[in-house]
């Protein structure tokens, strides 16, 4: 019997250049190598386009823009969901039977259709995201955005509580967002998935790299507030190499790097630069200040460069945590990135890197465990 799924994407997964569409895109070559025809439906912005990337890995993809409207922000329904109301979707998934793919709490509204009441749906969790705009709300620097933040968590908490009873399963990235989910939600079929990744293969290089490292997207405000909390705090008299890389910089930020003299900037990395100066890092300094999901940044820095300082946050319901330096305050991280960089990361380190990860991170095995509980 042949396997069709519908997966609704809450972007369209290429090119993969934010961490959000990893695991959407690196999905599809996974699932279409067990076999699975792939019928991908994406929602898009202004400055997504279509991509015949796509067409590679799908029997068909279809694209809808969303629905950015001010009434959208206004809904009683959050408005992550709210804009990705689209009855053109809604009638193409009508025309068949095969189980749906939800990307995200995005993309879920189907699951408050009666029409689709007896339908196989499928959740992918990537955020407890009521937790995840509540922290937004938190980092926020402008009464506007705290606002919006506030009232959109209020939204996802009552709307997280309906969705926790609606779908027939649900793949979490992190053991945290499944023990919320089980615990919070009362949700009973819910289970963790690794995400899905490129094929890093932990091939690190030994010895020492040359500076401590910062990489995100700093448009995003959670981002913007760990950058400025190491600045301030751990890198304000350390006299050691600090290069903070990532997408569009703010102000305050470039102007925070340009009174240290031991930091530097690298604003808007290619795909070509980014792999580089990860790997010419020594040490990889990631607090976080979010504890839900789980950051690519992290996996990256893990997979692909050499010591990594994090704090609690950042690791919070990951399989990682022995692969790190866990620390809290910045006094502990100052103290752990002066006795790790001259410390030379070694052949065992790397070993117990590739074992630990490759164990865990396996596009073929989750597409397997998929195929088994959509279709078994």
């Amino acid at each position: 019997m042949e396997k069709h799924l519908h997966i609704i994407a809450l972007d369209i997964p290429y090119p993969v250049n934010y961490g959000g569409v990893y695991d959407l895109f690196y999905k599809l070559p996974a699932l279409q190598q067990q076999g699975v025809k792939i019928h991908l439906h994406c929602f898009y912005k202004n400055n997504r386009l279509p991509q015949p990337e796509l067409n590679k890995y799908c029997e068909e993809v279809f694209y809808y823009k969303r629905n950015t409207s001010h009434k959208e922000i206004a809904s009683k329904l959050p408005y992550i969901v709210s804009s990705r109301i689209n009855e053109e979707l809604h009638q193409r998934l009508l025309e068949d039977d095969y189980p749906i793919l939800m990307e995200g709490v995005h993309c879920t509204y189907i699951t408050t259709d009666k029409r689709f009441s007896n339908r196989k749906k499928f959740v992918r969790i990537y955020n407890v995201e009521n937790e995840y705009y509540k922290q937004l709300c938190r980092f926020s620097h402008t009464i506007k955005n705290k606002l919006y933040y506030w009232l959109e968590a209020k939204k996802l908490l009552k709307y997280e509580k309906l969705l926790a009873k609606n779908a027939t399963a649900y793949w979490a990235v992190a053991g945290s967002d499944v023990n919320y989910y089980s615990e919070q939600l009362n949700c009973k079929t819910i289970d963790y998935l690794p995400l899905y990744i490129p094929d890093w293969k932990a091939d690190i290089t030994e010895g020492l790299g040359t500076y401590c490292l910062y990489h995100g997207n700093l448009e995003v405000e959670e981002n913007q507030y760990a950058v400025i909390w190491l600045l301030k705090n751990v890198f304000n008299d350390l006299e050691i190499p600090f290069v903070v890389a990532g997408k569009n910089p703010s102000k305050k930020i470039s102007a925070l790097i340009e009174k240290n003299k031991s930091t530097c900037m690298v604003a808007n990395p290619d795909e070509t630069q980014m792999p580089d100066i990860i790997s010419k890092a020594h040490i990889h300094v990631l607090p976080s200040f979010n504890n839900t999901g789980i950051k690519i940044k992290l996996l990256n820095a893990l997979f692909n460069g050499r010591h990594c300082v994090v704090n609690n946050q950042m690791i919070a319901g990951t399989p990682v945590d022995k692969l790190c330096h866990v620390v809290n305050t910045a006094g502990e991280f100052k103290e752990r990135i002066s006795m790790l960089y001259h410390q030379r990361f070694t052949i065992a380190e790397k070993q117990f890197r590739q074992q630990n990860l490759c164990s865990i991170f396996s596009n073929e095995e989750n597409a397997k465990r998929m195929v088994k509980w959509i279709w078994e």
